[in-house]
């Protein structure tokens, strides 16, 4: 018989109410881990027992999960407010032109452009970010040339593979033809030497 179900309601006994606790809360911090596995999403649990103890699990990190909910928060209530909303939108709108413009001038300090004006030290970091994008085309060539190399490898051993099969196939008709020539000629000479042996005989 499978058991009854539990009444969703306070357990009275303090021992059955601590042992079910444990349990759920094994199973409820089961269930966050496999949703964030699962799922890809950031998970957040927080628990407090009927003492007080703290239980939590994060699937990054717990402060990390925190700001981003208070953030979300945040601007989730200011969405509810129209005013509010243009004004949100507004700030993002001139964040990423901000963001845009910087992207721009990296790019003209890059290309050698406008660089009148600047500082040694200015100069020293446009050089040390060039020598890092330098060497990550370096790295991302190196990688490319592995793997075109080792593709070249295993299609070269593909048609090693493939010639050695071709060989014992060949190796095999070969046989098989030596073999029915061989029994052929047999046949033949037996035949022959049947036909004398009765003309021998007639005689």
């Amino acid at each position: 018989m499978g058991r009854g179900k539990i009444a969703i309601q306070r357990i009275d006994k303090s021992s059955s109410r601590q042992v079910t606790f444990s349990k759920r809360r094994k199973g409820l911090i089961k269930k966050a881990k496999e949703l964030a596995i699962l799922c890809d999403a950031e998970v957040g649990l927080v628990i407090f027992s009927s003492t007080a103890k703290l239980y939590e699990f994060a699937s990054t990190n717990m402060n990390a999960v925190l700001e981003r909910y208070n953030k979300s928060k945040g601007e989730y209530q200011q969405l509810q407010n129209p005013a509010s909303e243009v004004k949100f939108w507004q700030r993002e709108a001139a964040i990423l032109r901000q963001q845009l413009e910087d992207l721009r001038e990296n790019h003209r300090y890059m290309m050698g452009e406008q660089l009148y004006g600047l500082g040694v030290k200015d100069l020293q970091y446009l050089e040390n970010r060039l020598e890092m994008s330098l060497q990550g085309i370096r790295m991302k060539k190196e990688q490319i040339l592995t793997d075109e190399i080792q593709e070249l490898s295993r299609r070269g051993n593909l048609i090693h593979q493939e010639n050695v099969e071709l060989y014992k196939k060949v190796r095999s008709t070969r046989h098989t033809n030596n073999f029915m020539r061989h029994a052929q000629q047999e046949k033949q000479t037996k035949t022959v030497y049947n036909y004398i042996k009765e003309m021998h005989q007639g005689l």
